[in-house]
């Protein structure tokens, strides 16, 4: 039975049926596949970029901040509900101008202001999903099928981009990317328009009786798969950082295993047409509870094969959910589809940022209880409904068979994206890494502290390629990045660790995983991390504090590295017990130590006192008393210089930096403890790089880094 969806308001136990229609071939039909593609690129760079523009907000201001409202957009669906409307969202000339909206939104990226730049989106993501309607919904059978497989091969197509981009979203990589995507995009806005092979398949369309799924049923499905979908395979790495551990076996990095997910996602849509597997309660209970389970709560490698696994489910059931969805009546069933998703990805908020949200306390920590809702409403809309046949994915448009355009077209042109997506992991191969030229002190070594901002400047751009020219011209071997976790969707699923590991040509321990709900704490080295342990520190109250612990190999000596981001400094007592388990961590090293951490706490503080004391360690420079966030501490090693530079608008944190140098005879050396302003009276190759400046007093609020707060300062014996 070919079925066509209805419109808002008709009868129920009615639908429409299309007569016979003559259908494009060949070039036409690739033609038409190869535009919709692109869209269906651009829709999911829409929707995956609004989350973090409206995040941005809250995240400055550490609470809700009112600009969440500017979500509404996307249930503009609801004016479809008005025959008029819906009838003009399907015509080409309505589709056209909302794809010109769209399309042109995409420039959002280059506003002049950030509110102007949310507004421009939400323009855009609200047009984007009026398409959705237009076209899934469509009256044109032709249509519908096109711009689901535009949809489908949009999404492989957007990860594949993400691999070249080293995980960032090609459309909000760079103003010229931007602007190529825009102009593209116009591309196929036009050739959509000049094609004839929209109005050759609408013929007159008569009703005929049959059943329909639930749409409330079929609407939380929706918007689950919709969520779930962005939540872990947004971008091939996002696995990886699910199941991560610490050294020697931190599990399968994202390069090259990432092409794994990208496979386990194509196979899955390539399995779609095999009704008897996704129609079928054990490829359910198997591929979707099963792999959620596993992604969840197994390590490494058994977490990685289950996050596979999960994605081979997700993309096999896209055709048989939206069949569903499109016998539904468009309006109310979009309108619930939206707030299923929000409400999902606003779960996910409130699971790790409870501390700062009302009612967090009952949902802190509880991914895992919002991946198997997830997963169970998905499932229940796939097998507590039913259809006859497809109405989108699989019709026979052509009297040729259902499965033509899919086996003819569909298939081949997934292969060619996801070999070009792979062909990113051969591009980015770097035959020789961590081939750093070697120091006149090889004992030397400079570590440094910084509170990344998920790699958004202080108007919400990116700032990953600032950030990377600003943290190598500083010269540190080994740094730690401070809410540096923005693999989750609202953060905009960006691997920070791989961008920043391949962009510096350092080794990197992500820290605690994705799916433990901190914000991030990534570690880079210059020097092999020998072993490292990832720790969940102690907070009754507060939000979750992450930490690591690592030994690193700097030429031959082995160095103890702890770094952390301790709880708010209203949480007393979680501060006080999180202070007590890092100084025990430092305590019971026998190497040399660095602590690198985030304390919100001021010198002298309790538990200032307790990392020194209990410890055994020094504070780099007791006389600076003008600290509250970051502080760098160390043991068994002889101190060299200490500088705070500004954060140039990259973050709402100053960078610090240290150099050491590791004593011949630990248990027998003297620290320098002379202090001097004047780099004369230091050798050139232990003075800070003149990049940032000269000594500074004071705060400097320069609009580029520099030093500030009476550094650079250097230590003598």
């Amino acid at each position: 039975v070919k079925m066509a969806p209805r419109e808002e308001g008709v009868a129920e136990g009615e639908a429409k049926k299309t007569e016979k229609q003559r259908i494009p071939e060949g070039t036409a039909i690739i033609r038409a596949l190869i535009a919709e593609t692109v869209l269906g690129f651009i829709t999911w760079s829409l929707l995956h970029g609004f989350g973090p523009m409206i995040w941005f907000y809250p995240l400055n201001e550490l609470e809700i901040s009112g600009y969440e409202a500017f979500v509404v957009v996307v249930f503009t669906p609801i004016f479809t509900a008005i025959g008029a409307v819906f009838n003009a969202v399907q015509t080409k000339w309505g589709l056209a101008l909302l794809r010109a909206v769209m399309v042109g939104c995409v420039a959002s990226f280059q506003a002049p202001s950030t509110l102007s730049r949310l507004v421009v989106l939400a323009m855009g993501n609200a047009a984007n999903v009026l398409v959705l309607v237009g076209t899934l919904w469509n009256k044109s059978s032709f249509q519908r099928t096109m711009s689901f497989w535009g949809l489908m091969l949009g999404f492989i197509d957007l990860l594949g981009g993400r691999i070249w981009y080293t995980s960032l979203s090609p459309a909000w990589a760079d103003h010229t990317t931007n602007s190529v995507v825009v102009a593209v995009g116009a591309v196929a806005i036009v050739d959509r328009v000049l094609a004839d092979d929209y109005e050759a398949s609408v013929k007159k369309e008569t009703p005929q009786p049959v059943s329909r799924p639930s749409w409330v049923v079929v609407s939380v499905g929706f918007g689950s798969l919709m969520f779930l979908t962005q939540m872990i395979y947004g971008e091939v790495s996002l696995v990886s950082r699910w199941v991560v551990t610490g050294y020697p076996d931190p599990g399968p990095a994202p390069n090259p295993w990432g092409s794994l997910v990208l496979l386990g996602l194509a196979n899955g849509l390539l399995l779609s047409s095999s009704d008897w597997l996704t129609g079928n309660p054990l490829w359910f209970l198997v591929g979707g509870v099963g792999g959620a389970a596993a992604i969840q709560f197994l390590p490494t490698y058994q977490g990685f094969l289950g996050g596979i696994l999960l994605a081979v489910y997700v993309m096999s059931i896209w055709p048989k959910m939206c069949d569903r969805l499109v016998l539904c009546p468009p309006a109310r069933t979009m309108v619930l589809t939206f707030i299923v998703y929000l409400v999902e990805i606003f779960g996910m908020v409130w699971c790790t940022a409870y501390n700062f949200v009302p009612l967090g306390e009952y949902t802190r920590e509880r991914t895992y209880i919002l991946l198997a809702i997830t997963v169970l409403c998905i499932g229940a809309a796939i097998h507590l409904t039913s259809t006859e046949g497809s109405s989108l994915a699989f019709i026979d448009i052509d009297t040729s068979g259902p499965y033509i355009l899919f086996k003819k077209f569909v298939g081949p042109f997934l292969s060619i994206i996801v070999i070009g997506g792979l062909g990113g992991f051969v591009f980015r191969y770097n035959p020789e890494p961590f081939n750093h030229p070697p120091k006149s002190d090889p004992k030397q070594f400079t570590s440094l502290i910084w509170t990344f901002h998920f790699g958004y400047d202080n108007r919400g751009w990116p700032s990953f390629e600032r950030a990377a020219k600003m943290l190598n011209e500083t010269g540190a071997d080994v740094i730690t990045l401070l809410e540096s976790d923005a693999s989750k969707p609202y953060l905009g699923n960006n691997d920070l660790a791989m961008w920043l590991g391949e962009k510096l040509d350092m080794y990197t321990d992500f820290g605690v995983s994705t799916r433990d709900h901190t914000w991030g704490n990534l570690l880079l080295s210059k020097y092999p991390i020998v072993k490292s342990r990832h720790h969940m520190l102690p907070s009754p109250h507060g939000e979750l504090a992450p930490a690591i612990s690592a030994t690193i190999n700097i030429s031959g000596s082995l160095v103890d590295f702890v770094t952390t981001h301790m709880g708010n400094d209203r949480d007393d007592l979680d501060r006080r017990l999180q202070a007590e388990y890092l100084s025990e961590i430092a305590k019971n090293s026998g190497n040399p130590v660095v602590f690198l951490g985030y304390v919100t706490s001021s010198p002298g503080s309790r538990d200032y006192r307790k990392l020194l004391n209990n410890g055994g360690m020094k504070d780099i420079d007791s006389t600076d008393r003008d600290r509250w966030c970051e502080y760098i501490m160390y043991k068994k090693l002889i101190r060299l210089g200490y500088a705070r530079i500004s954060h140039g608008g990259l973050s709402d944190t100053e960078v610090q930096t240290a150099k050491f140098r590791i004593p011949q005879d630990p248990k027998n050396f003297k620290d320098n403890s002379r202090l001097t302003t004047d780099p004369k009276q230091v050798d050139q190759q232990l003075r800070f790089t003149d990049r940032f400046g000269s000594f500074f007093r004071g705060h400097s609020y320069s609009k580029d880094h520099h030093y500030h707060m009476d550094t650079p300062k250097y230590f003598l014996p």
